[in-house]
């Protein structure tokens, strides 16, 4: 391994590669801060741009843009309370409300070296242990995915303490939203209305443009105030004196990141349910889990460092047996096989100089993003002091063009306007949003794992459970599950009662 890494870093010293990291990197942040713009959306419009450059060079583009782009989906969620992506959904949570304290900076500096450190992480996790994790994943059935996609919704009872009635109803109304379209497993439409557009279900990101954006607008709309005036920005201005507090959060660090390099890990999970469970333990082992939802450090680090985990994780089992564990590296995969690379054994044997070099262009990239990120936050921060009666309109239009250019469709347009309302609505009775969009993400997977389960159990009700309880991973996934409740139960009491 040691020559392969060597290898990797002979290659990684091509002038060319350094520039296509920096490249990438940029876009990335860009299109990560911009709802809509997705990382699978921007690697998938630049691999016909990587046809006539070397793999390895064509490889670390794309891989900057990955890693990036998830990052930078944090600054616009802690700016504007709208996720730029589905993975800093959870970031939104504290890092909002912390800039409405006039801690935009310390909010930024925070998720910036938290999504560095976690990405680091999970690119050390592919690069020394990628073969016996990707093999464990593979040890994960219908059974396991049910269960884990419920170990996902168990995490509405923490999200919700104070509230956790109105945060069940907000994750039911996930779970509705997500039996819209084609059943997985016999065919069927439902709730579609006879609409096309609708077959395929609501689309996750229109339905989170839809959901933070509108209610903003609306509410910016109602005010004639800005966010904070010009003189709290100028003394935040320096990002550097919030560094010593990240050194503060090492249990949640390496916490987050092994949470975020397991479910990196296991295909189909995604970073957006890293970055919740992560935000759950994180507040289950807070000394002031009060705090959290009002502006709490701990819930952007922990978020933004798994979120970030989850990149590197779901390159694992990409590389080692071809297995995409999300959109964006199905999308990848694409990326490699067009530049006449298979994954598996000889990615890491016969083409082990380009790949080690584009595991090593990773570590660059996470690096990189962390000045290009303050560069681009100290001027896009400002967009705070745009007045209200000019924000709301910029924001709606970017709301209708990013909706649009998922699929080219007026539809999705409709679609984003009505989740909206619908989110304004829960806004308005101060029902959370997140548990919507966790019911929304895991609903899908949950309901197509618990049929395909079912199947193998050849409908048996009873055989279904048995296998729950006696299979070791599921058996551990539902003991967490019951200790998640549990601890989300028992944290909404104490708070009740304080």
């Amino acid at each position: 391994m040691f020559e392969n890494i060597l290898t990797g870093l002979y290659t990684l010293a091509d002038g060319m590669m350094l520039f296509s990291i920096a490249a990438g990197v940029i876009g990335g942040v860009i299109v990560g801060i911009l709802p809509g713009l997705t990382s699978t959306m921007a690697i998938a419009l630049l691999i016909p741009l990587t046809f006539n450059l070397p793999p390895h060079i064509g490889l670390a583009m794309l891989g900057g843009i990955y890693v990036a782009s998830t990052y930078s989906g944090s600054i616009s969620a802690i700016l504007l309370n709208i996720p730029g992506t589905p993975a800093s959904v959870a970031t939104a949570l504290d890092g909002n409300p912390m800039s409405k304290k006039g801690e935009s900076n310390r909010a930024i500096v925070l998720s910036t070296f938290a999504s560095c450190i976690g990405g680091i992480a999970s690119v050390f996790a592919l690069l020394l242990i990628a073969p016996p994790l990707a093999e464990f994943s593979l040890k994960f059935g219908s059974y396991e995915y049910f269960l884990l996609a419920l170990f996902g919704v168990t995490v509405i009872a923490s999200l919700s303490v104070g509230a956790i009635e109105k945060g069940f109803i907000s994750g039911a109304l996930g779970l509705l939203l997500s039996t819209i379209g084609f059943h997985p497993l016999t065919g069927f439409t439902r709730f579609t209305n006879d609409i096309p557009s609708l077959y395929d279900g609501i689309p996750l990101v229109v339905s989170l443009i839809g959901l933070f954006s509108i209610p903003e607008v609306i509410s910016m709309l109602s005010t004639n105030s800005n966010i904070k005036d010009e003189t709290q920005i100028k003394q935040q201005n320096n990002f550097a004196k919030f560094f010593p507090e990240i050194l503060q959060q090492k249990m949640n660090i390496l916490r987050s990141s092994i949470i975020g390099i397991i479910v990196g890990i296991i295909p189909g999970v995604g970073s957006s349910i890293g970055g919740f469970i992560a935000y759950d333990a994180a507040k289950k082992y807070s000394k002031k889990p009060e705090e959290f939802g009002k502006g709490s450090p701990d819930g952007i680090v922990a978020s933004e460092t798994a979120n970030n985990a989850v990149t590197g994780g779901t390159l694992i089992p990409l590389l080692t047996l071809g297995i995409p564990g999300n959109p964006v590296t199905a999308v990848f995969l694409g990326g490699i096989m067009i530049h006449g690379l298979k994954p598996g054994a000889e990615l890491f044997t016969v083409n082990s100089d380009i790949t080690y070099g584009f595991i090593l262009s990773l570590f660059i990239s996470n690096l990189l993003f962390v000045p290009i990120g303050f560069l681009i936050a100290k001027y896009f921060i400002k967009i705070t002091l745009i007045p209200y009666s000019i924000l709301a309109p910029i924001i709606l239009c970017l709301a209708v063009i990013g909706s649009y250019s998922i699929r080219g469709s007026t539809d999705d347009i409709i679609i984003m306007l009505f989740v909206g309302i619908l989110g304004y609505v829960l806004n308005f009775f101060q029902v959370p949003r997140a548990p919507l969009i966790l019911g929304l993400v895991l609903g899908t997977m949950a309901e197509s794992e618990l049929a395909r389960s079912l199947s193998l159990s050849h409908g048996s009700v009873s055989d279904f459970f048995i296998h729950l309880v006696t299979r070791p991973i599921s058996l551990v996934i539902l003991l967490l599950c019951a200790y998640a409740l549990y601890r989300g139960f028992t944290q909404h009491k104490k708070h009740n009662k304080g």
